[in-house]
């Protein structure tokens, strides 16, 4: 059995002269639920293209178990595709859509039978066989049209974008049921989405996508707790860029002299430096520190002006103007907090909070 089941070498591709991917690599274990994550433009839906044999890469190969597939049609790939839109057959009931593709390769009827059946009794359709899609509603059309695209035990299953027409309530609970599903089947999944909370949610990997290029991959955790660069940093969980100068190093933990701050106010802030930290004396840096990291009315730290309260799903946000005029966002559960706007206060973080990340913005 090859290492891994899907891999995409050096793939590079141009529409016209703006170049969409950007030499993109990156190699899948058999299982994995794998999620492109990135706004729009940034390559996503051209790479699963590519990956189904929709789009041509310029140059590159895409190999589905240790075979190159790069030039094999769609239809000979042992790849299936859940669209946005489903592209249900509307003069069909749910029955005939699950079994199309069977019908297509000439299966017979028995096993057809069987396998439609298997195939809605797991995303629990089985009643609704015999209705059309104008019947259904958003949540079971999703669910069949991932019946279609299961009942031929694909090696790889695609899903751009399935959830996005769906509301929030229904598509949290489709996350929960699409990842049982997965977990069930064992089929590898590659999934896009533009929603992070999507991508934490259900993925063993994340590949976050920026300009055609993947700028981080990797498990939801490393994602959120360790970013590589100031975008992977504000995309997934919106933290804060905090820019200084390194002033002291020390048993493993730096200080930094906030930028443009006047030698009045107190100014510095604390990093433990990981291994692949590469920093000295004098260097400018940036740190991330998400908002929930950031602490409130401590006896010693940086003097922040509160500028506004606001409330987002439950969780109270602050922002806080900092001596040298940048702003903080510092965010609590619940929406009782008693600060005023106006009002200065005494925040910090502990030092193992903050990740230094590659400024490239």
């Amino acid at each position: 059995m090859k290492d891994f089941i899907l891999e995409l070498n050096h793939i590079k591709k141009s529409f016209g002269n703006t170049q969409v991917l950007k030499g993109i690599s990156l190699s899948v274990k058999q299982g994995e639920f794998i999620t492109f994550l990135g706004s729009s433009g940034c390559g996503k839906t051209t790479t699963l293209r590519i990956i189904a044999g929709l789009e041509q890469p310029d140059s590159g190969a895409v190999m589905l178990e240790g075979v190159d597939v790069t030039k094999i049609a769609p239809d000979k790939r042992d790849v299936n595709t859940v669209f946005q839109n489903y592209a249900l057959f509307p003069h069909m009931d749910v029955y005939k859509n699950v079994a199309y593709g069977l019908k297509i390769r000439k299966v017979s009827k028995t096993e057809i039978q069987r396998r439609v059946m298997e195939s809605l009794e797991l995303v629990q359709l089985t009643d609704y066989a015999s209705r059309k899609p104008s019947e259904l509603s958003g949540g079971q059309k999703q669910r069949v049209a991932i019946a279609r695209a299961i009942v031929n035990n694909p090696k790889v299953l695609l899903l751009d974008e399935p959830l996005g027409a769906l509301d929030l309530q229904l598509r949290r609970q489709m996350q929960l049921e699409l990842k049982r599903l997965q977990k069930k089947l064992g089929i590898t999944f590659i999934y896009i989405t533009h929603d992070q909370e999507e991508a934490i949610n259900m993925s063993d990997r994340i590949v976050v996508m920026r300009d055609g290029m993947f700028v981080q991959i990797g498990t939801p955790n490393e994602i959120y707790d360790a970013p590589r660069t100031s975008f992977v940093a504000q995309f997934v969980g919106n933290a804060n860029i905090i820019r200084g100068v390194v002033d002291k190093l020390d048993n493993g933990m730096a200080a930094i002299k906030l930028e443009e701050t006047s030698s009045d106010c107190e100014s510095y802030v604390s990093v433990k430096l990981s291994e692949k930290d590469n920093v000295h004396i004098g260097d400018r840096i940036a740190i991330a520190v998400r908002s929930e990291n950031i602490q409130l009315n401590l006896e010693k730290g940086i003097s922040a002006v509160v500028k506004e309260k606001s409330f987002a799903g439950g969780l109270l946000r602050l922002t806080l103007v900092l001596p040298n005029g940048k702003e903080v966002v510092a965010s609590r559960h619940g929406i009782n907090y008693d600060v005023e706007e106006g009002t200065c206060i005494t925040i910090g973080w502990d030092a193992d909070s903050a990740v230094i990340v590659e400024d490239r913005d």
